[in-house]
């Protein structure tokens, strides 16, 4: 697919629903050549819901880093029960862990922005990494509103880090609709959310927000508001 026909589909999404979003990404790539990519943060338990609603029979996979908090393991076993699907769970490369640690300690993340950046490479670039080199195209739960980062998200993209299409079926849509979806389907939330955690990683790095803050303020709390990825979402090219 040339950069005309993913502006071409961007078009045709613009606007649209997440459920006409997925439903197209089903159509155009097969759901065995696409995965969703769930964290099971708010955004993402509503793909998760649509998904099943929807019977579009995408499979499901997550990253465990090792550092994720209780509550993310929690929810990740109410979504597999409450929908009666598999969640296929990837891990980091034990070794690279272990002389990772070996190395630079079990807190590096706090030292410097590269040493983060060098964990979460480890624990959550390179699974995704493998996973991606099977498929298609990935489905994922970004918003535009969610940080300066996140501005440009569109609906489809052609993903140059990891040569594959990703799909953002929520770019457009607000905090408060996610939070509407989420109160009129009943559908399982992380706990944390309720506690002023909008948005929810590893354990070590990630705290609740406070009044007033941007929704990943307490996402690496102590870098700059530019540096709050881990390379998974990349800008676009």
């Amino acid at each position: 697919m040339s950069r005309e026909a993913v502006e071409g589909l961007n078009s045709e999404l613009s606007g649209k629903m997440p459920q006409e979003i997925l439903r197209r990404t089903v159509d155009l790539f097969g759901a065995a050549n696409t995965a969703f990519a769930s964290s099971f943060g708010a955004e993402d338990q509503v793909i998760t819901d649509i998904l099943n609603r929807e019977a579009l029979q995408v499979p499901v996979f997550t990253l465990d880093t090792g550092r994720l908090p209780q509550e993310t393991y929690d929810v990740l076993d109410a979504t597999r029960k409450h929908y009666g699907i598999e969640v296929e769970v990837l891990f980091p490369e034990s070794s690279a862990v272990e002389a990772m640690v070996r190395l630079h300690g079990p807190n590096l993340f706090y030292e410097s922005v590269e040493l983060r950046r060098e964990c979460c490479r480890i624990r959550k670039v390179q699974p995704l990494a493998r996973k991606l080199s099977t498929l298609t195209a990935w489905i994922c739960g970004l918003r535009r509103e969610q940080s300066v980062t996140r501005t440009a998200v569109a609906p489809v993209e052609w993903d140059s880090a990891f040569g594959l299409y990703k799909i953002n079926p929520l770019a457009e849509v607000s905090e408060a609709w996610v939070r509407d979806y989420l109160k009129k389907h009943s559908v399982p939330v992380n706990a944390l959310h309720d506690r002023g955690y909008p948005s929810i990683g590893c354990a070590p790095c990630t705290r609740a927000i406070k009044p007033g803050e941007d929704l990943r303020a307490g996402r690496w709390w102590w870098e700059m508001p530019e540096h709050k990825e881990c390379g998974l979402h990349r800008e676009q090219q």
